[in-house]
């Protein structure tokens, strides 16, 4: 695998060598001095291009960043694909497992867009972008929940839980996995993130998808909420959602309490009930 080094070289000379690129600006996690570093981090990459025509759809450009193991163009995707476009990204992984993701866009594009916090300029030929400030994770960071979130977020927790356990009756199994993974979960995740920023003043970034929840909850809520992932067993699956249940039930009304909101205990109550009467049933 090339190293940082080599890849930041090949980046910026190849907007040196091209009178088109004028600006090169980093983004994401390599940008970021709190991510964990590691050879697999993506390098999310902008160039700000005097006319961005020429860059658009055209692979074999591309592969003057490496051996290709695969490419994606975001933006032409679709049946039809796009006609117009603002910007333009390369999503490309190499055969030596490194990755670049590449946006290309006008200066005029880009200025009119919200600059991201985690933004580093590498290069800047006409000095048009000014000074940054130093990166830092400030539009990552979770806000604090207002009284509708949160109970926006308890409501949807509890309505779709019965929807699992309805799919796990009927032997759909992939339904109720959909159910639970995709919907059930995202509100659990929604309030592990108010909880840890509750503890941290809402100034930790606990990652996309919450890849970094086991640095901030406790041990016994951390390997509780691993206990919430189980494979296609039905059985299996029951017990994941039964500890959701659990998690969910231990964590809100701390949340609640915290930032003075009414906990729905008489809809934990129902529902509780309501699917321990199925699980009877599918028994």
């Amino acid at each position: 695998m090339r190293t940082e080094q080599e890849l930041f070289d090949l980046i910026l000379q190849v907007a040196r060598d091209d009178e088109r690129i004028r600006a090169v600006i980093l983004n994401g996690s390599r940008a970021n001095p709190q991510a964990p570093r590691d050879m697999w981090q993506d390098y999310d990459v902008q160039y700000i291009v005097s006319d961005l025509t020429p860059f658009i759809n055209q692979p074999a450009w591309a592969e003057r960043f490496g051996e290709l193991l695969i490419m994606q163009m975001p933006d032409s995707m679709g049946d039809p694909p796009p006609t117009t476009f603002d910007s333009f990204a390369y999503l490309m992984q190499f055969t030596d497992g490194t990755r670049i993701d590449l946006t290309l866009l006008t200066l005029e594009t880009y200025q009119v867009r919200t600059r991201d916090s985690l933004s580093l300029l590498l290069l800047d030929k006409d000095g048009n972008l000014g000074t940054f400030p130093p990166p830092d994770e400030r539009d990552y960071l979770p806000q604090p929940p207002t009284s509708r979130a949160f109970d926006d977020c308890c409501n949807e927790f509890w309505w779709v839980s019965p929807y699992v356990a309805k799919g796990l009756w009927r032997g759909e199994i992939t339904y109720a996995k959909f159910m639970l993974d995709g919907i059930v979960r995202k509100e659990l995740m929604k309030l592990l993130t108010w909880y840890i920023g509750m503890h941290t003043g809402f100034q930790v970034n606990p990652g996309k998808q919450g890849k970094y929840f086991q640095c901030y909850l406790e041990p016994p809520l951390w390997q509780q909420f691993l206990q919430t992932y189980a494979d296609a067993d039905a059985a299996h699956t029951w017990d994941a959602l039964f500890t959701m249940i659990d998690l969910f039930q231990d964590i809100a009304p701390r949340v609640a309490e915290n930032f003075q909101f009414t906990y729905p205990l008489t809809e934990y109550q129902r529902v509780r009930s309501f699917l321990e009467r199925i699980k009877q049933l599918s028994a």
